[in-house]
């Protein structure tokens, strides 16, 4: 199954036509008047354009027409060669964001991408998961995620990345660690417009694989606020319909409140970082995090410390009685399983 947002991106090709959204007699005229062709229905204008260059003059004179008109313009771009069906529609905006950030919207289309494991321990130090977490080719360009996932947002692209960073982690997962071992993937709950439509291709990627639906756990990003309480809770229920776990990551901070961690009740509580960070110094954060502890309790969540660096942090979110621990204590982010873990490809 696909849909227009998660399918394949065709590159913006030297020759092709703009297709404009409403068309109107005076945005005609006013293309025509700065010396292209214009084709069109009731409904849309249809401008070709012989080079990158002649499409950004478009894209110029487009916006200053914005402007004067006080509208909002939808664009389409389909070049000679296009192999895609569907057509994506964007904002002015959004195209060109897609013009100044060319290479990272090439890194976007082209999947240059790989996923890294971040071990999780049980307070017993044993490796329990991995988070899988997006990052750069070994060979590839330069990017660091947050900034990779804020131009496809900019752009449109965001439920691509999203979908294509989740089967990533996955596969990555499928092929490096052995059943029983938790993994723990991200996913933005905006990228998720229908959840038994948008999920399909996550769902038959591990049965595809042979995997364990119990193995996985998928988080909310914490990047994002939570404006539509029923739609996150539509997409955990998917989630749990298909034997899965779902987590809510950073509580404590930003927009994972303790009071939307109780309103979901997830299966996993990932404690912020900012939080645990020198908590066995700070009365503060301990009240903090007790008060975080015992609600997680009243639902039957695990807890789970992120960000620990010392020992001490790892002894006290112990002592307190958290359920598991992930840090630069135990580990960065990697290509492969630690050696120890006595488990690769």
């Amino acid at each position: 199954m696909n849909c227009v947002d998660c399918a394949d991106i065709d590159p913006i090709e030297d020759e092709g036509e703009l297709k404009l959204r409403p068309y109107s007699v005076p945005l005609a005229a006013a293309v025509r008047n700065a010396g292209y062709e214009v084709f069109g229905t009731s409904r849309t204008c249809i401008i070709p354009y012989r080079s990158k260059e002649d499409l950004l003059d478009l894209l110029g004179r487009l916006e200053v027409f914005e402007e004067q008109q006080q509208i909002s313009l939808s664009l389409c771009i389909k070049g000679r060669g296009a192999r895609i069906s569907l057509e994506r529609w964007l904002t002015l905006d959004q195209l060109k964001v897609r013009f100044s950030s060319e290479n990272l919207v090439s890194i976007i289309m082209s999947h240059d991408f790989c996923s890294h494991m971040q071990p999780i321990v049980n307070f017993s130090e044993e490796i329990i998961g991995f988070e899988l977490l997006l990052r750069p080719l070994p060979q590839g360009n330069h990017f660091q995620p947050y900034e990779l996932f804020e131009i496809a947002r900019r752009t449109g692209f965001h439920s691509f990345l999203d979908r294509a960073a989740r089967i990533s982690a996955i596969e990555t997962s499928a092929r490096m660690l052995p059943k029983g071992i938790k993994r723990f993937i991200n996913f933005l709950p905006s990228s998720i417009y229908n959840p038994k439509y948008c999920l399909t291709h996550t769902f038959e990627t591990i049965q595809r694989l042979d995997q364990n639906p119990e193995d996985y756990v998928f988080e909310v990003v914490e990047t994002e606020k939570i404006n539509d309480m029923s739609h996150l809770r539509a997409i955990f229920a998917e989630y749990r319909q298909q034997g899965m776990l779902v987590a809510l990551d950073d509580v404590g901070a930003g927009y994972s409140t303790v009071e939307l961690m109780s309103s979901l009740q997830p299966d996993y509580v990932k404690i912020d970082r900012d939080l645990i960070s020198f908590c066995d110094q700070n009365k503060g954060k301990q009240t903090i995090l007790r008060d975080i502890i015992s609600r997680a309790r009243d639902f039957g969540a695990k807890v789970l410390a992120e960000g620990i660096e010392r020992r001490e942090e790892f002894l006290f979110c112990r002592d307190l009685g958290m359920d598991l621990g992930q840090g630069y204590l135990f580990g960065k982010p990697e290509e492969k399983p630690p050696a120890h873990f006595g488990f690769s490809a």
